[in-house]
């Protein structure tokens, strides 16, 4: 305990430095036998403090160079306003649609910021789907796998897949291509192309450790865990109408949820 304690108290040091830029990033960090003497810490203390400090995100190593202080990573706010925001959109004019969409107001970027990829493919509701939705095992579905990241960074901002009933969409065939991606306003924009509107979603949201390929496509850090959300739109029928798995990196996502109380 005492150990830990000490790898705490120096990851704190060493934090507020950073944040207050010294080192800025990409410099190196002081050798492990300069921070034990700067910080009268022991070096069990040190190599515990950069643990902590790399699963933060805030110090990465570079070979030959040892740990060297990271730019900060864009973050993911997530608050409980977005669903309607997305609502209102989809009923705005295509131009209006196209200047901004869910990704943007979640991080505060532009349009011109983010790189975006889709990837359609149709699959067959297994239990877990089958369940989530509300069909029958076996329902034919469309899988969405949606990629965004800022353009100056390799990792997205979450790993997003949603599933939709294809009959749903087979009125309109270019709900059903890829290539019409990113569709201006987002899934309740395109869901109003084919009558539906959605009544409610219902987020639920739960932590755990990433598998190595969530690890390796977030780049996060060791003992960084992922923040997985899973989402279910309902329509003004009571059908769930799209079933979403959003996996975000709990070093840089936030999820805000605000409850408004009946006044006495």
């Amino acid at each position: 305990m005492v150990g830990h304690r000490a790898n705490e108290r120096l990851a704190g040091e060493l934090r507020r430095r950073i944040r207050a830029g010294d080192p800025a990033p990409g410099e190196p960090l002081p050798s492990g036998a300069e921070l034990a003497r700067r910080h009268g810490a022991d070096p069990a203390a040190v190599r515990g403090a950069l643990v902590i400090l790399r699963a933060e995100g805030l110090v990465g190593d570079r070979p030959g160079r040892g740990p060297v202080v990271l730019a900060p990573r864009r973050g993911v706010l997530r608050n409980d306003e977005r669903h309607q925001w997305e609502k209102d959109r989809a009923r705005t004019d295509l131009r209006e649609r196209r200047s901004t969409g869910a990704t943007e107001n979640d991080t505060g970027s532009v349009v011109d910021d983010l790189v975006f990829s889709a990837r359609y493919t149709r699959v067959e509701a297994d239990a877990g789907l089958a369940e989530a939705l509300g069909v029958p095992e076996g329902t034919a579905l469309l899988e969405r796998v949606y990629r965004t990241r800022h353009r100056d960074e390799d990792a997205p901002f979450g790993l997003t897949s949603s599933y939709i009933p294809i009959d749903l969409l087979e009125s309109e065939p270019a709900l059903l291509d890829e290539s019409a991606e990113p569709w201006p306003g987002g899934t309740q924009s395109q869901l109003r192309t084919v009558g539906v509107e959605v009544d409610r979603v219902e987020e639920r949201v739960t932590a755990r450790p990433p598998t190595p390929d969530e690890a390796e496509e977030l780049g996060l850090g060791e003992g960084v865990a992922v923040m997985v959300l899973r989402k279910a739109s309902t329509d003004t029928r009571g059908r769930v109408v799209d079933w979403s798995e959003v996996v975000l990196p709990g070093d840089r996502a936030e999820a805000v949820f605000t409850t408004r109380l009946e006044r006495w």
